[in-house]
């Protein structure tokens, strides 16, 4: 689970600085010449943001029920998580049928 934090980690930090530099070229007028443009690629940035912001969170979530005794199991129905769930997702909350 902390190589996967890692790893969410610096892909967060990289993307958030690659945002920034385009930012910055826009504001130095480096913009590309077509606006949609320019508002299509701040928009996959934030859309990319937001979903490595999410599976951290979830992985937070997993490490903290590592802490409490309760990893592996759904948190909905305190059911076992089968391990070949938790192996393709460790940070999986919910069993298949729940999921759905």
């Amino acid at each position: 689970m902390r190589a996967e934090r890692g790893r969410l980690e610096t892909e967060l930090a990289d993307t958030t600085e690659a945002a920034r530099e385009d930012s910055d070229e826009s504001k130095a007028g480096l913009d590309i010449a077509d606006p949609a443009e320019r508002l299509t690629a701040e928009q996959v940035d934030d859309a990319l943001r937001a979903g490595l912001r999410a599976r951290l969170a979830a992985v937070e979530r997993a490490e903290e029920r590592l802490r409490q005794g309760t990893y592996g199991r759904s948190v909905r129905s305190a059911r076992p998580i089968p391990d070949a769930r938790l192996e393709a997702d460790p940070a999986a909350e919910l069993t298949v049928d729940e999921a759905e």
